[in-house]
């Protein structure tokens, strides 16, 4: 009964780890193709141009999530401490 419990912990601790990354990543990915193609269009080859246009879409994405963001991380850290007496017994 213990490890179900603690797999599914587990389990609930990394799905919100991959959906409170998968907004920034994709962001990041799409503004990267886009600018790679822009450059590739317009013989630009400037290295720091994707760098900077990426972080600021982090950055935007981040800000706009954030409050979601943490408002999941905050709910799943509750549980776990709630849970953490009854599971080590």
């Amino acid at each position: 009964m213990f490890e179900n419990a603690l797999l599914g912990q587990v389990n609930n601790a990394l799905m919100i780890v991959l959906w409170t990354s998968a907004p920034v990543l994709l962001a990041a990915v799409v503004i990267g193709v886009l600018v790679g193609l822009l450059q590739a269009l317009t013989q630009i080859h400037d290295q720091t141009l994707p760098q900077a246009v990426k972080l600021i879409a982090t950055l935007i994405i981040i800000m706009l999530l954030g409050p979601f963001f943490a408002q999941n991380i905050a709910d799943q850290t509750s549980t776990v401490l709630n849970e953490f007496a009854v599971m080590t017994r």
